[in-house]
């Protein structure tokens, strides 16, 4: 068995199949990990009003770090324990700073109460939005804590543009003002949060926390938003077929999620 003392891992594409569903053999090997007395942490890109299916599926147990990183959930009762967010001057100013790099860009807002969008920003799922659409200084007026800004292009400008060269214009652009990343290279959306959070340093703050070295950190991922934690973890893995940089980041393969790629690292390492 080789030394483990926690097994960090995305959900999306790493664990949950497209279907949305998480096989029984990755269960059983997580919970073979918690009952060898490790710590077994999601940490995702999905804010917390998305995360009732994953509590229920852990038992409402552990922490999550949702929102790459932003935000801390206790998954027993799915309360927001902790967040790192944009104040409105950083909101405005990554705004001002994309709408000059990418034509058409308009945005939303994840808050701790849900999701605010301006005229244009189109989701994926419609009912996700509660109430009207507002310019961005009008979905500011309360000072909401925000903890991560969507920008999509609208309008005749939608998908025009890959969403990798958006990420590169956006580093650019943003370059020590906050960390902009994707995680889904089909959806043509930049997800930011605050300068230097990430998913690399939310898991390197709770294993310190713990006091858990980053050697005895296994960590699992399949996107962008998930080198830095790739990178950081004493042993980093890429699910096969994943986005190029968790892979470069990662150094290490493991099975496609739909092969139960966790679960079997997880099994060898656990000598199973």
């Amino acid at each position: 068995m080789v030394p483990m003392r926690m097994v960090a891992t995305d959900l999306d594409g790493t664990i949950v199949r497209p279907d949305g569903t998480v096989s029984q053999r990755t269960l059983k090997a997580l919970a073979a990990c918690e009952d060898a007395g490790m710590d077994v942490v999601f940490v995702t890109g999905r804010p917390p009003r998305w995360m009732d299916a994953i509590a229920e599926m852990a038992g409402h147990r552990g922490l999550a770090l949702c929102g790459n990183g932003a935000a801390v959930l206790d998954l027993a009762d799915l309360s927001v324990v902790q967040s790192h967010a944009l104040d409105r001057r950083a909101v405005v100013d990554v705004a001002e700073r994309l709408r000059g790099q990418l034509p058409g860009a308009a945005f939303a807002l994840e808050t701790l109460t849900g999701i605010r969008c301006e005229p244009g920003f189109e989701l994926r799922w419609e009912a996700a939005i509660d109430g009207p659409r507002w310019p961005l200084d009008e979905l500011l007026d309360d000072d909401p804590t925000v903890f991560k800004v969507l920008c999509k292009q609208a309008g005749e400008h939608a998908r025009s543009t890959e969403v990798d060269v958006m990420l590169a214009r956006a580093r650019a652009s943003l370059d020590g003002v906050a960390e902009p990343i994707h995680s889904d290279p089909l959806n043509h959306m930049l997800e930011i949060s605050a300068k230097g959070v990430n998913k690399g340093w939310a898991l390197a703050e709770l294993a310190e926390k713990r006091g858990i070295a980053r050697e005895d950190v296994v960590a699992f991922g399949d996107m962008p938003n998930d080198a830095t934690m790739l990178t950081w973890a004493g042993q980093g893995y890429a699910m096969s077929g994943g986005h190029e940089e968790a892979i470069r980041a990662a150094g290490r393969t493991a099975p496609p999620c739909e092969e139960d790629g966790v679960a079997q690292v997880l099994e060898r390492l656990l000598g199973q």
